[in-house]
């Protein structure tokens, strides 16, 4: 009985040593495994650190970039709103005018209504199909009054801006005035 049990004893470190032996073998397999990718993580370390290296060189640019393009939308900005302050003035300086202008041409044609040895301008004459007497009828419709009407309104309104002082109005004002004249 004592034999048998160092048999079993001995069977039993036997045993216990293969399930060593092959659990060596596993782990130097993975060992081998993990230095084969040792090394494949140091390059990508390497890689991963010139990355970096790169990213943060390129932080300062870009900064100063984004700072750049701040400015410069910050000046675009600041120019537009001076450009819609002048078109507002503008657009009042215009009404203005305009006030003036419509006031004008209501009293000029005011005028050209009441004046009593006001001539309207020539009138187109009608053609008469057969009228033999070679008599014309002339057509005082109101087209022609409107266009007689129109043209003393031009000219009171030019008046009115006229008499305007000249310190008085702006380049834009005057630029309008010239592109208004060279319409006429």
């Amino acid at each position: 009985m004592a034999l048998d049990w160092k048999i079993i004893l001995d069977l039993l470190v036997s045993v216990l040593l293969v399930a060593t032996i092959g659990y060596a073998v596993m782990l130097n397999q993975r060992l081998t495994q993990l230095r084969k990718n040792r090394d494949d993580l140091a390059k990508i370390i390497v890689s991963f650190n010139e990355a970096t290296v790169r990213a943060e060189s390129s932080i300062p640019k870009l900064r100063k970039a984004a700072e750049d393009a701040g400015q410069s939308l910050q000046e675009r900005v600041e120019k537009a709103q001076s450009l819609r302050d002048d078109l507002a003035f503008m657009i009042e300086r215009a009404d203005t005018m305009a006030n003036r202008l419509e006031n004008a041409v209501r009293s000029a044609r005011t005028e050209v209504k009441g004046a009593p040895g006001a001539v309207p301008p020539p009138v187109p004459r009608a053609q008469t199909g057969g009228n033999s007497g070679g008599n014309a009828s002339v057509n005082l419709s109101s087209p022609g009054l409107a266009a007689a009407s129109a043209r003393a309104a031009t000219m009171a309104a030019a008046a009115a801006a006229s008499e305007m002082d000249v310190d008085d109005r702006s380049e834009a004002e005057r630029e309008l005035l010239r592109a208004l004249q060279s319409m006429r």
